[in-house]
């Protein structure tokens, strides 16, 4: 599946999670970078407006989708691809990195988040080998000075797996920067994903997951800010129906 954005063309790289988890646990395995990004609709709004973003996400590697909307429109495109959350991802990812022996950094989110969500990881993988943990100031530019030191450390551990939890298009932006300064490691961005393992973020429930409102419990949960990113997602989706059906 793929999505038209101007000039530039995004795949979705991994149609299913057992080939994507096979992919990383191999580069993983021979100790080779990559950077995994998880595609959804507020980022196609932002593809849109930003040659940045655009220029971030062809440096990936991987890309997965997570929303129902880019399903969706996968099955009208009939190129149907599989639901994969960033925050779905990070436990699997994980255990990868622990089956090949490797450490697991988290970059983003607070000190607090950062240590809460690693004890959890530590308690339900086996072998689970922490790496850096490193909460960004505030104002953190992902192309700066403090991301290319960041990096710089990153880089000394070796091969591993680094988990970016940014937000959009932060994340994205890093990882496409770490695969220059620290070849060796995986980046996966996964947005909210360490804080909801740490318990400062609070995900939906899985029956409302199961229903795909997801989005309605997040909008809910902070109106001002996101309501207006859903609006812009509805307002593109009709353009990007029509162009999936005109794949089809």
């Amino acid at each position: 599946m793929r999505f038209r954005v101007g000039t530039t063309e995004i795949a979705i790289t991994h149609a299913a999670r057992p080939d994507l988890l096979a992919g990383v646990s191999a580069r993983l395995a021979r100790g080779e970078g990559f950077a995994l990004a998880t595609l959804n609709l507020d980022h196609l709004v932002k593809l849109h407006r930003d040659p940045g973003f655009r220029t971030a996400y062809a440096a990936q590697d991987m890309v997965v989708a997570d929303g129902n909307p880019i399903v969706w429109l996968s099955r009208l495109a009939g190129q149907p691809v599989e639901l994969m959350p960033g925050s779905d991802l990070v436990l699997p990812l994980c255990e990868a990195a622990a089956q090949a022996g490797l450490p697991v950094s988290m970059l983003g989110a607070s000190a607090e988040a950062l240590d809460a969500a690693s004890a959890d990881l530590a308690r339900r993988i086996p072998g689970w080998r922490q790496g850096l943990l490193i909460a960004p100031p505030m104002g953190f530019d992902p192309e700066g000075e403090a991301a290319r030191a960041a990096l710089a450390r990153l880089a000394e551990l070796g091969p591993g797996l680094c988990l970016i939890a940014l937000g959009a298009p932060k994340q994205e932006r890093l990882a496409a920067l770490g695969r220059r300064l620290a070849p060796q490691l995986g980046f996966a961005s996964v947005g909210a994903g360490v804080e909801f393992l740490s318990g400062h973020q609070r995900r939906a429930p899985q029956w409302i997951r199961a229903l795909a409102l997801e989005w309605l419990w997040r909008a809910l949960s902070s109106p001002r800010r996101l309501i207006p990113r859903y609006a812009a997602c509805a307002a593109i989706l009709p353009g990007e129906a029509l162009r999936a059906l005109r794949r089809r």
